[in-house]
């Protein structure tokens, strides 16, 4: 393959190849352009996660500053819900439009609040920088919920492709925070109450492996232990938040067996999960608005936050402790 072929398949990188490696080199600097994001993608409020550095940081650009778009509902329809979003990208740009502000405007709708997360990627960053991005961003909204009017027991995150890989390295690979640390957002949980996902990049070691993602979380040679720990169909607990996954069983980029081996780890762990694999749809479709069919996925998924009663709208009257309860 050749590298024009290769620039023109930038999402495919599925294949093991010399081209897909010269395709990741040669798109390090629009890669990192495109995870800083758009004017058109802001929402409400940015927030900076660590205004003094992020850990590991080797830089002060955009690209080194990890960040929170903020988009709240109106304050009629709030549920006291919340979701970080993980946009994806195969860990070397991001979607922040389709997978961040638009997804973010249509949880508005439901009247859950939306966080997009703008992580860090490679090549320029590898695990943990991300993972620790993601965390942060748990733990900073838990820590505020008061402040958006927010119930902290209903904080979930989703991810899309590769942020599908985030995410659920954050369902599985939480903690309950440091009671000592003098920062107070690192004393919150990073546990998300529930877990979404579409599409996602789940093992980092079967034949389904999205090997694009791996070298750019990972670096060319992993640890097989790490490898191992990253795989997350390998990870699942009773622990693990409940979760809604959807698939297409066409994707030619991601393959829908990432999802089924996730969803198979769920059952087997006792955890409540839901699954919808669609015959047919494009690999990153995010609401998938232009598809009759596919973008029935979001009725699936208000759905399912319905019966996790994550749709309730909290009671004004008697305050956040009233939604809690509820």
């Amino acid at each position: 393959m050749s590298l024009g072929r290769s620039i023109v398949k930038q999402r495919t990188l599925i294949a093991p190849t010399l081209a897909a490696i010269i395709f990741i080199t040669a798109n390090f600097f629009s890669g990192i352009a495109a995870a800083t994001g758009s004017p058109e993608g802001s929402g409400q409020n940015v927030i900076v996660l660590w205004p003094d550095g992020a850990p590991g940081a080797v830089g002060n650009e955009d690209v080194d500053r990890p960040t929170l778009d903020v988009y709240l509902p109106p304050p009629e329809k709030a549920t006291g819900s919340a979701v970080v979003i993980c946009p994806g990208g195969g860990y070397i740009q991001l979607d922040m439009v389709h997978e961040g502000k638009e997804m973010a405007q249509w949880f508005n709708t439901l009247g859950v609040a939306a966080f997009v997360l703008k992580y860090r990627v490679g090549p320029r960053y590898h695990y943990p920088a991300m993972f620790q991005d993601a965390q942060r961003a748990l733990r900073y909204v838990r820590t505020k919920a008061g402040e958006f009017g927010l119930i902290p027991n209903q904080i979930g995150i989703i991810g899309f492709s590769a942020g599908g890989h985030l995410a659920s390295t954050a369902a599985t690979h939480f903690d309950p925070g440091n009671p000592a640390a003098a920062d107070p957002i690192e004393r919150a949980s990073s546990r998300p109450d529930f877990l979404i996902l579409g599409y996602p990049v789940i093992s980092f070691t079967s034949e389904y492996t999205h090997r694009g993602s791996r070298y750019m979380a990972l670096g060319p040679n992993p640890d097989p232990q790490l490898a191992r720990s990253l795989s997350n169909e390998l990870q699942v607990t009773a622990q693990t938040p409940p979760t809604f996954l959807f698939h297409m069983a066409d994707d030619k980029v991601v393959p829908a067996q990432n999802s089924v081996l996730f969803y198979m780890a769920l059952l087997k762990a006792g955890v409540p999960a839901e699954l919808h694999i669609y015959e047919q749809g494009k690999h990153g479709c995010a609401l998938a608005s232009t598809d009759p069919v596919l973008s029935s996925w979001t009725k699936r998924l208000a759905d399912w936050m319905k019966v996790r009663r994550l749709l309730k709208p909290a009671n004004p009257d008697k305050g956040l402790q009233a939604g809690i309860k509820n």
